[in-house]
């Protein structure tokens, strides 16, 4: 019964950090998508310079742990007269580690494409960003949406640690809550619920 009433009692902050955590997560794969698109293209199609940087980008992001990367962004920032909310530093954080990753998935969709289709459109005079934009990309969309709900899932897991620079996530509200009540076992059962 006393299960029940902290659940009942601590339900309104919980689903204020669950809409939080669900904006977060939302705005971050929308970043990750945009950004990690661009990326592959430029990994495939671009020259030089640009081939070099999103390589490299892929590399470090997908290198590094996330939680280095959201202290870099909330705190090292900070620092150098950069300030951010801790909305918009998770937001960033979580945004584009998720499109190092997502890139990876869009180029493995991009090279899965029969390069035949686009010797083709070239053929049939087609230029080569309307040969991405109507043939390349319609058909990586659909190849990448089996990665695309794995990654809503990591990233939706990987919000929790927005917490530690002060945004307040369902894990901020349960430890909170938790300080308060010290039922840390319970809150926990009741946030996994």
């Amino acid at each position: 019964m006393e299960f029940l009433e902290l659940a009942i009692t601590a339900m309104p902050q919980l689903l204020m950090g669950l809409k939080n955590t669900l904006a977060l997560t939302a705005l971050a794969i929308v970043l990750g998508i945009v950004l990690g698109l661009i990326l592959a293209l430029s990994k495939v199609y671009g020259h030089g310079p640009l081939r070099w940087l999103a390589a490299a980008y892929i590399g470090l992001l997908r290198g590094t742990p996330l939680l280095t990367q959201l202290f870099i962004i909330y705190f090292g920032l900070s620092s150098i007269g950069i300030v951010l909310s801790p909305f918009t530093a998770a937001i960033l954080g979580l945004g584009l580690n998720s499109a190092a990753f997502q890139a990876e998935y869009f180029h493995g969709s991009i090279l899965a494409i029969n390069p035949g289709q686009i010797t083709g459109a070239i053929a049939l005079g087609m230029g080569r960003l309307k040969t991405i934009k109507c043939i390349v990309i319609p058909q990586v969309v659909r190849l990448v949406i089996p990665s695309w709900s794995n990654e809503l899932i990591s990233l939706l897991k990987f919000s929790s640690l927005a917490y530690l620079i002060q945004f307040p996530e369902l894990l901020f509200q349960t430890k909170f809550i938790a300080s308060k009540n010290y039922r840390m076992f319970e809150m926990s059962i009741i946030t996994g619920i």
